[in-house]
């Protein structure tokens, strides 16, 4: 049994975490008295991990290798995701911002941080390309000619894996961006996509989330392949967790052979390309 909550950035902390106990809690009721209560772990997560269809792959296969587990899904920001865990709202998160997490683990409020699977970030934005940066594989670069053209440019704005990796690119490109041509949504991946296929903005995403959705909102790939543009994701297991050894439980899994297949497998019949590569370490 699974339950799902993709939420807006812009929702408080403490409110999701409430709804996500309350809708674990209506999950709960309908056991029987014969039947054992699931063991009830919440996992705080990006909005790229579920936009892009991969929870519907990876959870099933989880709870069906861990029986009487029920996992409950926090889909936010990466910014968001931590901030759950330093309050204990969350047993364990599974995000992508390298430095954060190293930081998160380091103040005491994770046990570890195990790598997962990686993907890349893209710059997209309409086939008309009006910065001229299509083809290119320089995102500085890229951002530079966005800039300097006026071109509009919608940024996620809400602290997650994704907008920290954006503004590493901007200053990595020697530019603070503002003026009318920076849009700031506080949304998720798949809001923003949808909200830069009407605007007719460029924008930064993750390639499995563009693959799932951007492109039904008239969007192409302008700029890939650039080193800076590597998007790696670790989960990390909450100290103190309400549910310490489900969270173990699902550090070990997702990093086992059996989840890491699952990663493998994910967006292969559909896309004809895997949307994450796995990069669990032996341990």
């Amino acid at each position: 049994m699974r339950s799902r909550i993709p939420c807006r950035p812009a929702v408080p902390v403490a409110a999701l975490a409430a709804l996500a106990l309350a809708v674990a809690g209506v999950a709960l009721t309908g056991c029987g008295a014969g039947n054992a209560a699931p063991s009830r772990l919440i996992l705080a997560s990006t909005t790229s991990t579920e936009d892009s269809g991969l929870f519907d792959a990876l959870i099933p296969a989880f709870e069906k290798a861990n029986p009487g587990v029920d996992v409950v899904v926090i889909a936010v920001g990466t910014g968001e995701a931590l901030e759950l865990g330093r309050r204990g709202d969350a047993d364990v998160v599974l995000v992508h911002a390298p430095a954060a997490e190293s930081a998160f683990v380091a103040a005491g409020h994770g046990t570890e941080r195990r790598a997962v699977m990686v993907n890349d970030f893209v710059i997209v934005g309409p086939a008309a390309d009006p910065a001229g940066i299509a083809g290119g594989a320089d995102a500085a670069a890229a951002l530079r000619r966005i800039a300097a053209a006026g071109v509009p440019f919608l940024s996620r704005g809400d602290d997650s894996g994704t907008h920290r990796k954006e503004r590493a690119l901007w200053t990595a490109a020697g530019i603070e961006p503002e003026g009318a041509w920076y849009l700031e949504a506080g949304q998720g991946m798949g809001d923003v996509l949808a909200i830069a296929g009407e605007r007719r903005a460029t924008t930064l995403s993750d390639r499995a989330t563009f693959l799932a959705l951007g492109v039904r909102h008239g969007l192409v790939v302008l700029v890939e392949g650039d080193p800076a543009l590597l998007n790696p994701y670790a989960v990390i297991p909450v100290t103190g967790a309400r549910n310490a050894a489900g969270a173990r439980r699902f550090a070990d899994w997702i990093t086992s052979p059996a989840g890491q297949a699952v990663i493998a497998d994910f967006g292969v019949e559909r896309f004809g390309q895997p949307l994450f590569r796995p990069a669990a370490m032996p341990r």
